[in-house]
């Protein structure tokens, strides 16, 4: 568990929910459940049924307000009864932050399996932006849950709609509330979602534990490139519309000194820029990390003065689609700019 909320933190991208509460619930959870094991999506049977569950709404709110244990059991109640099958396994929404660790607890406390693979091989602030969206594949039915217990079952048209009714729900909860949609099967995953994430963030976070250069370490893990050194010299956040936006300002410190980058925010990091030059933009992911223990430092705990490194690596090449960048690139957040894969801006 250690391992893989480290790592889910650093596939957060600033986003997701910070980690260290939910993995201490889910820790608890197996004490008290057993254990959970880790599907394949090759090895999903006809008999199987997937379905995505994920924490909704604002990071800031999460860290005050947290779920209660009987959202998951509420939600798979509910979507079993939608579905008319029973659920065998659970799949994160994201793989980053809070979202990609409590699912574990979850699939415990329910007694069904964890499929290792996720929507996003990332973290990202909507709903429309998720890879079975990209793959063409319908969403039938969502269920959402709030922690005093309210309900709400929608079909909508298409993914678009769900996002704005989701949100309007998550706003009327206060912020913050627990989802469940897609069911997915042996038939539909394959291609659909983004496979081995799970265990990819488990083997990220033994990565940077293991190592006495904890950045340096995750770098070469991801293939990542280390964007700037420094501290943090201006944040600039607000919580609005059930999302976390703003910007950070990066002052380079070290070999780094004389430079200056800022990192556009809604939820996740989205888009660094230095000198008026995009340096890298979605859907590539960005993350910022404690430049000495190489731990990844969510959006909503940003601080003015932290001592920090900024990682930067490719996205899945599902996201580099024609799709994926209609539904998750710089046009989707309203950037008015290209979208250059960031090995090809990095080599240059």
């Amino acid at each position: 568990m250690a391992a893989l909320a480290v790592g889910a933190a650093i596939f957060g991208t600033g986003g997701g929910g910070a980690v260290y509460a939910a993995e201490r619930i889910v820790e608890r959870t197996l004490r008290e459940h057993g254990p959970v094991e880790l599907l394949q999506v090759e090895d999903l049977t006809e008999d199987d049924a997937v379905i995505m569950m994920s924490g909704i709404g604002a990071p800031t709110v999460g860290i005050e307000m947290l779920s209660s244990s009987a959202q998951a059991e509420t939600l798979l109640r509910e979507a079993e009864i939608v579905a008319g099958r029973k659920i065998t396994a659970l799949m994160p929404a994201e793989i980053g932050g809070s979202n990609g660790v409590s699912p574990i607890g979850w699939a415990s406390r329910l007694g069904v399996k964890i499929l290792d693979a996720d929507g996003m091989g990332r973290a990202f602030p909507e709903a429309t932006m998720i890879s079975p969206n990209v793959a063409g594949i319908p969403c039938d039915f969502s269920v959402q849950c709030d922690v005093v217990g309210n309900v709400i079952v929608k079909k909508t048209i298409d993914l678009k709609w769900l996002e704005r009714h989701a949100r309007a729900s998550v706003v009327a909860a206060g912020g913050i509330c627990l989802g469940a949609h897609y069911l997915l099967t042996s038939e539909t995953a394959p291609g659909a979602v983004i496979e081995g994430t799970v265990s990819q963030a488990i083997r990220t976070g033994h990565a940077l534990l293991s190592s006495s250069e904890p950045v340096s370490a995750v770098a070469e893990e991801l293939k990542a490139a280390v964007l700037i050194t420094g501290k943090i010299s201006d944040v600039a956040r607000r919580t609005e519309g059930g999302f976390v936006r703003g910007s950070v300002t990066i002052t380079g410190t070290g070999t780094d000194r004389g430079r200056l980058q800022r990192i556009e925010l809604q939820n996740e990091n989205l888009v660094v820029l230095e000198d008026g030059e995009v340096l890298v933009s979605v859907p590539d992911l960005v993350t910022i990390v404690d430049a000495e223990t190489g731990h990844a430092i969510s959006t909503e705990m940003l601080r003015y003065g932290q001592r920090v490194s900024v990682l930067a690596w490719a996205c899945d090449p599902l996201w580099r689609t024609e799709r994926g960048l209609e539904l998750a690139g710089p046009g989707a957040f309203g950037y008015d700019l290209p979208y250059i894969p960031f090995e090809r801006k990095s080599a240059r």
